[in-house]
């Protein structure tokens, strides 16, 4: 199944994320690249956190970061929304458009104070790849982009 699949589906179930680490995730998407939610970033990367480390596509894989990945996401994740906390008494999927984003952008340079979890800016550069992944690196990605796909070696099935 598709990410994207996977998000419209009723029947799907995370294997990883809980579900306040699933709203952060999702409220974080919608920043870091809108659109990229139901294009199935939530359960992209829920998925290839529940794979085997070389199985997995995510771009912390590729970064020189130990595996396994889960608690790099679910540390960042609980940091981000630690300091929605610290700022606003709500956490961050609770927090208005314009709040996200400024915290969004304190972290994608700056380690906040309160950040209790890997290095904000690298956290930030990891998931903004990671949406890019899902919403861009597939043919139907490289269609709104107006981008020819044309692989050198086609892949046997969607993501």
């Amino acid at each position: 199944m598709t990410p994207a699949a996977a998000h419209a589906s009723s029947d799907h179930r995370f294997a990883v994320l809980d579900s306040t680490e699933q709203a952060t995730l999702a409220a974080l998407g919608e920043v870091l690249l809108p659109g990229c939610v139901d294009e199935g970033f939530c359960e992209f990367i829920d998925y290839h956190l529940s794979v085997p480390a070389e199985d997995c596509l995510l771009m912390l894989r590729y970064l020189d970061v130990p595996a396994p990945y889960a608690g790099f996401y679910k540390a960042g994740l609980a940091s981000l929304d630690g300091i929605a906390r610290a700022a606003h008494d709500k956490g961050f999927a609770s927090l208005d458009g314009a709040a996200r984003k400024a915290l969004v952008q304190e972290i994608s340079h700056a380690q906040p104070q309160q950040w209790q979890g890997p290095p904000a800016p690298l956290f930030y550069f990891t998931l903004r790849s990671d949406a890019v992944d899902v919403y861009y690196g597939t043919e139907e990605g490289f269609a709104r982009l107006d981008i020819p796909y044309m692989a050198h070696i086609a892949p046997t099935q969607p993501w």
